[in-house]
């Protein structure tokens, strides 16, 4: 499929180097998050901790959500009355360009408190068991976005309905492809996609976000 197309310079192990290193980073991003800081601040913050890793191109900006916020979807405007408070529900999502690959991961998290929420579990849980679900079953991007949806209206939340997925790979892959993985209608290959789900709690006004490679 041409949408799965890399440039010359993908290299699969390269890429899978960038995508480890993201991860640290991002585990480095939420044990630093102080008390007391709004999503605005937060930005320079994050992109300090990039800096020191040597790490300064980015393919999608950073997003950070604080409290109510994080129902928001990816390109709503933060609310930067909000501060973290001991215990406040944030996610972060990152996409960085290291070794000229791209990266992309996100998750959420209580600030400054290794408390298990539930909300939080969720997250993980769907998304682990949407991907056995699309390995197993061979779903296309659009069967394994319902198969998310379900998943996720069985645990008493909704699937957010603008983090859809997308294709990575070495920078910039849009000019491959800028298809969303929830449209996709065949099987999407391994190592190519990232899937992201975003599940709202009605209940609580809040969401949880976690975002990977398919792989």
């Amino acid at each position: 499929m041409d949408c799965e197309k890399n440039g010359e310079k993908f290299n699969l192990e390269t890429f899978l180097k960038a995508r480890t290193l993201c991860i640290q980073i991002v585990n480095e991003i939420v044990k630093s998050i102080p008390i007391g800081i709004n999503e605005q601040e937060t930005q320079n913050l994050i992109k300090a901790i990039f800096e020191k890793h040597n790490i300064t191109k980015f393919w999608h900006p950073t997003k950070f959500r604080i409290g109510v916020d994080t129902i928001k979807s990816f390109r709503e405007l933060s609310d930067n009355t909000l501060f973290t408070q001991k215990g406040t529900l944030c996610f972060v999502d990152v996409g960085p360009v290291i070794f000229e690959h791209e990266a992309d991961y996100g998750c959420s998290f209580l600030v400054q408190d290794d408390t298990e929420m539930d909300l939080v579990k969720a997250s993980y849980k769907i998304f682990e068991a949407s991907k056995v679900a699309w390995f197993e079953k061979s779903l296309s991007g659009i069967d394994l976005y319902q198969y998310a949806s379900c998943l996720a209206k069985t645990l008493g939340y909704e699937l957010g309905p603008m983090m859809n997925g997308h294709r990575l790979g070495d920078f910039p892959h849009r000019i491959h492809s800028s298809q969303k993985l929830n449209e996709y209608s065949v099987y999407p290959n391994k190592n190519l996609w990232i899937l992201e789900i975003h599940l709202i709690d009605k209940n609580n006004n809040q969401g949880a976000f976690f975002e990977d490679l398919l792989m």
